[in-house]
């Protein structure tokens, strides 16, 4: 008696139906999910806002409800967050935002146009701060967006400080529709020069202060570096699937805004939104250890009335660098050290040496067949932090810092720009306000 054997294989079925940000969010997620509500499939735009300590959140999200309504629907998430050694007189003033926010969203509700409250007590005292706040919001955005698989959904840094202009949201839905390969932008802000909620000597600290940042964007820019943006928290959007595929949000305590751009830039399609504003406040803080609360805080304490900053020659050098890039394609170690370097300006050559920047070039040249590719790497190398890192250092070893008022009228002679007889920070700061919107 013969039999038949039949064999039977199960094969795994791959899972097809996985959401773009599934894998970022079980690896990355730090906290469960927040927001249950069911997500609108015409959601397009999700602003974030981190909150601590905060008196004045109401008048922020009043500024982003007047706004006009763009075609996509809107979320607004705000976290406020407090850490595990956070004084009690910030925990009060925590609980009294929470309540009046709670109110105000019971009162400005629409389909369109829709606002959340978070709250994370006891973040741990290692990550505690801004960082950790914008990437639990930002991370909640990228979760929303997963629910309908939509990596270009739009995620927005704002300030619980800040205002914005009403077409704000408008602006913001028009350049990633112009633009839908964009993976980021910066949008333009102004802080406030002039008025009755600050004292005198905080809107002339303002106005050096966003001189020195304006200066420090066109500088970079001027001397060729493709990545000089600005890198300001409360104004910037990016996608998120870019978000996702560079790890998402920082946990740093300070410059986490900094950090994470230099990671989104590079990747390109990176734009500039100046049809609209954001309005940072000029206010003194002691939140983080740096930024512009602090930095004003110093101009107010120490007196500053001259602020000093990098020596525009430490940029004229750089820019001698950068355009001879193409000249380091494929270079071997002994005509980049006697022919090349050589003839770059001392402070540039003495930091090249020091840096050892021979090997990143080395390492590039070994993985780039063609010019197009050894310029992005090479400026992916020498990137904004090792710009930083070379303009600390030359002005250790070579040079003295210079008045920013100084500084920012020796740029815009080599931008052709005459600024003959103005010589008031505020002055100055409406030349390059004016620069940059025209860009």
């Amino acid at each position: 008696m013969q039999f038949a054997l039949f064999y039977i294989f199960v094969f795994p079925i791959e899972n097809t139906n996985m959401a773009f940000a599934d894998k970022y969010l079980k690896k990355q997620r730090m906290y469960p999910e927040y927001i249950s509500t069911p997500v609108s499939e015409n959601l397009n735009i999700i602003v974030t806002i981190p909150c601590f300590n905060e008196p004045d959140l109401i008048t922020s999200l009043n500024s982003l409800w007047n706004c006009e309504r763009p075609q996509g629907d809107v979320e607004v998430i705000v976290i406020v967050n407090s850490g595990e050694k956070t004084d009690q007189e910030a925990l009060n003033q925590n609980t009294t935002t929470i309540k009046a926010t709670n109110d105000w969203i019971a009162n400005h509700q629409e389909d369109h146009l829709k606002f959340y409250l978070i709250h994370q007590a006891n973040l741990p005292r290692k990550f505690a701060g801004v960082g950790f706040a914008r990437k639990i919001a930002m991370d909640e955005a990228v979760g929303r967006f997963n629910k309908i698989d939509k990596a270009n959904g739009i995620i927005t840094g704002f300030d619980a400080d800040s205002t914005c202009d009403t077409n704000y949201l408008v602006e913001i839905e028009k350049l990633f529709k112009q633009h839908p390969k964009a993976n980021g932008a910066n949008i333009f802000y102004e802080h406030p020069l002039e008025g009755n909620e600050f004292e005198e000597d905080i809107y002339q600290a303002i106005a050096q202060y966003e001189l020195y940042l304006r200066y420090y964007r066109l500088a970079m820019q001027y001397a060729g570096h493709p990545h000089a943006f600005h890198t300001v928290g409360s104004s910037f959007a990016v996608t998120a699937s870019a978000y996702v595929k560079q790890g998402g949000m920082n946990r740093r305590q300070a410059g986490e805004d900094f950090y994470f751009l230099q990671k989104i830039i590079p990747l390109g399609n990176f734009y500039e939104i100046n049809s609209t504003r954001v309005i940072p406040s000029p206010r003194i803080s002691d939140r983080v250890p740096f930024g512009t609360g602090k930095a004003i805080s110093t101009f107010i304490e120490e007196g500053i009335v001259d602020y000093k900053t990098y020596n525009y020659a430490a940029f004229t050098d750089l820019k001698v660098l950068f355009d001879r890039v193409d000249e380091f394609f494929g270079v071997d170690y002994d005509t980049y050290l006697n022919k090349l370097i050589v003839n770059l300006p001392g402070p540039v050559r003495s930091y090249l040496k020091e840096d050892n920047f021979y090997e990143a070039l080395d390492e590039i040249n070994k993985n780039c067949a063609s010019l197009e590719s050894f310029r992005k790497k090479f400026f992916g190398a020498f990137n904004a932090f090792k710009v930083l890192k070379y303009l600390n250092n030359v002005h250790e070893q070579f040079i003295d810092e210079e008045s920013i008022v100084v500084c920012a009228k020796q740029l815009l002679v080599d931008l052709g720009i005459d600024s003959k007889g103005i010589y008031a920070a505020k002055e100055l700061l409406k030349i390059y306000r004016e620069l940059e919107k025209k860009q």
